[in-house]
């Protein structure tokens, strides 16, 4: 695989890398990365904004190609969200060479029903729409992020094609599955915090603390609590790293 895009911020501090959900792309980010304090590394995953896309997605498949991608192998903290948390937990697990002294997870999906499964599937099979102007796929990119009113699209959250255009991001990325929860944190090697907004209808606090205890609720935020707001994100961070 050609490497993959990589967002940097900051000259001073330990090394922080994010990672973004399934459906968005590095440029969430952009809140917590002009905050100081850090070096922060945030590419955009596989199939998704400018990396290329792959033959196959698995969370161990995204891990390797984003270990490939780092300019240093460690010491790193990690925040990651949603599917960029489970990202983070393969990566902690020391299994692809990268240093991790701690992570941050966010919005993890961690309980999956069959329909659950069953709609993600359906996603991955369908082919690419294709919008008539650049301002729907802008739209359709931000609706499938969970952006729309949060943020601005990243232009390279779509691109141009045959008849119009169409979101950057392979639907295939659907078809990743659900996590082993309990098995990567088992083998996570660095303290581990779960993270959850308070209005997170995606990740509840009760079932993180089913799985960790220590899990926190981020309050007042939803699903995508680092863009709502990089400094509550930063402040846990700062827990994390103390």
């Amino acid at each position: 695989m050609d490497t993959l895009k990589m967002r940097t911020a900051g000259t001073e501090g330990p090394a922080v890398l994010l990672l973004h959900g399934l459906g968005a792309t590095g440029a969430v980010w952009d809140g917590l990365m002009r905050q100081p304090g850090y070096r922060w590394l945030a590419p955009d995953l596989p199939g998704h904004g400018a990396s290329p896309h792959s033959a196959h997605y698995s969370f161990g498949g995204l891990a390797a190609a984003v270990a490939d991608a780092l300019p240093e192998r460690g010491p790193l903290l990690v925040i990651g969200h949603s599917l960029g948390g489970v990202v983070g937990l393969a990566l902690a697990s020391g299994w692809f060479g990268v240093e991790v002294t701690g992570l941050l997870a966010v919005g993890v999906k961690v309980e999956w029903s069959e329909d659950d499964l069953a709609r993600a599937s359906a996603m991955a099979a369908k082919p690419p729409r294709v919008f008539p102007a650049r301002e729907d796929a802008e739209r359709g990119f931000l609706k499938i992020a969970g952006l729309a009113g949060l943020a601005d699209a990243d232009p390279d959250g779509v691109v141009e094609t045959e008849g119009g255009w169409r979101l950057a991001l392979d639907p295939r990325a659907f078809a990743v599955g659900a996590p082993d929860m309990r098995g990567l944190l088992g083998a996570a090697r660095c303290a581990v915090v779960l993270a959850a907004g308070e209005n997170d209808p995606m990740s509840r606090l009760e079932q993180l603390r089913a799985l960790s205890p220590a899990s926190i609720e981020l309050p007042g935020l939803g699903h995508n609590a680092h863009v709502e707001d990089p400094g509550a994100v930063r402040a846990a961070l700062g827990g994390l790293s103390a």
